[in-house]
Parts: C-alpha cells; sequence; structure tokens
C-alpha cells in the first residue's frame, strides 16, 4: 500500500499546452502600448500647454501662483516676473510659480482641479 502511494506521488502530471516562446514579449509591448496612451501622452500634452501658458505671460496680466497669491505681472524677465499684489507691494516670482493666468473677473479654480 505504502508503494502505491509513493507511485501516485511521484507521478508526473498531465501535460498542458505548451505556451509561445514570443507570447510574454508581446504581451509586454501591449503594455507598454496601453501605458504610454493611457499616461504618458496625456502628461506629455499638459506639460506642452502648460509650457505655452508660462511663455504667454505678459506684462498686465493677472495671475495666480501656486502659492494662492493672485496678482497682476508688471515685469517680465527670462525666467522670473515681478507681479503686484497690492499697493506698493511687489514680489519676484519665478514664472514656473504662476499656475493660472486669469481673465479681468475670473473667480481662480482650485489648484489641483484637472490634474
Amino acid at each position: 500500500m505504502m508503494n502505491e502511494l509513493m507511485f501516485v506521488a511521484n507521478a508526473a502530471p498531465a501535460a498542458g499546452p505548451e505556451a509561445s516562446p514570443f507570447q510574454f514579449p508581446i504581451m509586454m509591448l501591449i503594455l507598454f502600448a496601453i501605458m504610454y496612451f493611457l499616461m504618458i501622452r496625456p502628461q506629455k500634452r499638459r506639460e506642452k500647454e502648460r509650457k505655452q501658458m508660462l511663455e504667454s505671460v505678459q506684462s498686465g496680466a493677472r495671475v495666480l501662483l501656486t502659492s494662492g497669491i493672485i496678482g497682476q505681472v508688471t515685469n517680465v524677465k527670462e525666467n522670473t516676473v515681478v507681479i503686484r499684489i497690492a499697493e506698493n507691494t511687489k514680489v519676484e516670482a519665478v514664472r514656473a510659480a504662476i499656475s493660472q493666468i486669469l481673465e479681468k473677473d475670473e473667480v481662480p479654480t482650485a489648484l489641483d482641479a484637472g490634474r
């Protein structure tokens, strides 16, 4: 009886269908393509839109900074802008700190909206 149990325990499992050697690389390519179209491509589009927005900042524009400060641009330099936030109060900030360019009476949206 013990010999029969040992024989059953050592029996080879039934052979199943063999996987194609190209199956794994093809699945990896499909997953990368899905990731590219769902994540990387939209991110590049948002970065391009943000870069265009930062390049279009002009003197007199009303802006919202990432810190939540709203002010009017008085001077535009290569990498920085000077913003008037109150009478006789000017702040120099890097262009990347600009979150939105606001219209004349526009109420700013939440800083994290749409991201």
